[in-house]
């Protein structure tokens, strides 16, 4: 007797119609996902106007006309007759472009300062091994969560042994470097390949050109990251300046803005438009060099 079995025919063969295949249904969205997600949007949209709504307040109040109301029920983002009347009169009412070159020069220095000095220290805690190291990270991590309300009497003390009361050099020097540009430099080195350093180290390289040719130029992201911190925060810093000098012709623009509160103190616009004076650089800054700052951001976030 024979064991094989024949195989059942295909319908094509026996000509039967075929049956249409059921075509899976697509998963649909849980309640829950689109839940997630509409909380998601919410939250982004009340993040953006936390941010962006008191700039855009300010930079609608500079625009509005004399007549409009500032502080009116409802209230009105979009000036009806805008002008750019209250920005002429600040340059009229203080000397913007001095106060200005005084800003730059303060968070120019600044950023040069803390990106040399950072990195130097950043190198040496990073790469060189010597005794208290591990304390000198911890002394440099602690300066970051001191406030500076707590240091400022000792601060301003310093600065008037050093006679350094009412000079930009006196304004700048607290902040030439900080603990966060250390610690960013640090963590940007620490990420270094040691085998690039020994090839280096073989090849006759001194650590004073392992530095300068090998390590600072592996770090572009970082240097620029702590030079657009730096900058802007020495840009934006008004109670330091304002405790040093005492002299208006040596103040910077946000110090310097404050005399459009004495002089117009009932016209917001005009003080308005002073505020946007000083932003308006900053955000140039950002503009121009977005592109190394969010490349800096990720090198530090793969690095470190």
């Amino acid at each position: 007797m024979n064991a094989t079995t024949a195989a059942p025919a295909r319908p094509a063969e026996t000509g039967a119609p075929t049956a249409p295949r059921p075509v899976p249904a697509r998963p649909r969205r849980s309640r829950r996902a689109l839940a997630a997600l509409v909380v998601r949007y919410v939250l982004l949209v009340a993040v953006l106007l936390v941010t962006v709504g008191p700039f855009l307040w300010q930079l609608s109040t500079s625009l509005k006309g004399t007549g409009e109301r500032v502080f009116g029920y409802p209230p009105q983002l979009l000036p009806r007759h805008p002008t750019l009347s209250h920005y002429a009169d600040v340059v009229d009412t203080i000397p913007v472009f001095r106060y200005g070159l005084n800003s730059l020069l303060v968070a120019t220095g600044s950023a040069l300062s803390n990106c040399l000095l950072g990195s130097l220290a950043g190198y040496a805690l990073a790469r060189m091994k010597f005794r208290g190291r591990a304390l000198a990270v911890g002394i440099f991590l602690a300066t970051m969560i001191i406030p500076f309300e707590s240091i400022m009497v000792s601060e301003f003390l310093m600065m008037r042994s050093l006679h350094l009361n009412n000079t930009l050099l006196g304004v700048a020097l607290p902040t030439a470097v900080t603990g966060l540009s250390v610690l960013l430099f640090r963590n940007a080195f620490r990420s270094l390949p040691r085998e690039v350093e020994e090839a280096a180290v073989l090849d006759g390289a001194g650590e004073w050109q392992r530095f300068v040719r090998i390590a600072l130029p592996s770090v572009r992201g970082t240097v620029s990251v702590v030079a657009i911190f730096s900058f802007v925060f020495s840009w934006d810093d008004f109670l330091w300046p304002l405790i040093v000098l005492s002299d208006p012709a040596h103040c910077t623009l946000t110090v310097g803005i404050q005399y459009l509160s004495g002089t117009f103190t009932n016209d917001q616009r005009v003080i308005a438009a002073g505020t946007m004076i000083a932003v308006v650089p900053l955000l140039v800054l950002f503009f121009c060099l977005q592109r190394f700052f969010f490349r800096g951001v990720g090198e530090g976030a793969v690095k470190g």
